[in-house]
């Protein structure tokens, strides 16, 4: 399936007014398990490694919720949104003026495989972008040359252990739940393997949507989005089906956050630059 598509089917909803993007943050925070994991280490990361003001790239911003995030999570810092898709820059541009915190936040349109800006930024994010990029050997080095030292990039993108929804092959292409995937996922050993031919020191990497995460992601994005595939109608019908599911669902991502799996379908990854 096409996710695209039902990406900005979703965001000529939400962008009507401030207020209504807020609320779609707020739903996005409470219904993707990923952005539970994120959340998670960005605190932790303003506790252990970021006490002060930072300057922060949102690398692959789309709809902008991590920037969003991230301007109140770390108090007074910079924070550059870079995306492929003028649209979703324009759009993250204006919500953000109109929210007054286009002085900390800005975006602009860039090509990850060709952003590099030496001894800039104190942490990188990146959320559910790599599994989109061919050249992904030659991003983490631009990752790397971007960071200054001490600097941290984090990383969350599928395992190869169905992170895409990945069923079969046939004639070496890949069938997903998102065609727009270039790959399965990622192994740990090979993730880390090409972040620290990139120059990264350590590497710490781990597991995420175990199988009750797993099971999770299904009942509060998959099968939603299908829906909403099928037909626009199924709007109407969407705010009653989380009502019925969302509780459950959160007690499954709760439960995927707060112990180790060994094992998962998506991968959450720390790089340091020393």
């Amino acid at each position: 399936m096409e996710y695209d598509p039902i990406k900005r089917r979703l965001g000529s909803v939400f962008n009507r007014t401030p207020f209504l993007r807020k609320v779609f943050y707020s739903l996005l925070d409470l219904l993707l398990l990923r952005a539970w994991h994120v959340k998670k280490e960005l605190r932790l990361l303003r506790k252990k490694s970021f006490s002060g003001k930072i300057r922060i790239l949102d690398a692959g911003s789309g709809f902008g919720q991590y920037s969003y995030r991230m301007c109140r999570i770390f108090s007074g810092s910079i924070i550059k949104g870079v995306d492929v898709k003028q649209e979703q820059i324009d759009d993250c541009n204006a919500f953000f003026n109109s929210a007054g915190l286009h002085e900390r936040v800005n975006f602009e349109t860039a090509d990850l495989v060709k952003y590099n800006k030496p001894y800039c930024y104190d942490l990188i994010l990146s959320v559910d972008v790599m599994e989109h990029i061919e050249e992904d050997e030659v991003v983490f080095n631009n990752f790397f040359k971007s960071l200054r030292k001490n600097g941290v990039l984090l990383i969350s993108t599928p395992s190869d252990q169905g992170g895409s929804d990945t069923h079969d092959h046939e004639h070496d292409e890949v069938h997903g739940f998102i065609e727009e995937h270039v790959r399965d996922g990622y192994a740990i050993d090979d993730i880390s393997r090409k972040l620290q031919h990139a120059g990264f020191g350590d590497v710490e990497a781990k597991y995420t949507y175990g199988v009750l995460g797993s099971l999770s992601w299904k009942f509060s994005m998959k099968y939603p989005i299908l829906m909403l595939g099928i037909s626009r109608g199924f709007f109407i019908i969407l705010p009653f089906y989380y009502l019925l599911f969302f509780p459950f669902c959160a007690i499954l991502n709760w439960l995927d956050v707060s112990f180790p799996h060994k094992k998962g379908t998506g991968l959450l990854v720390k790089a340091y630059k020393k």
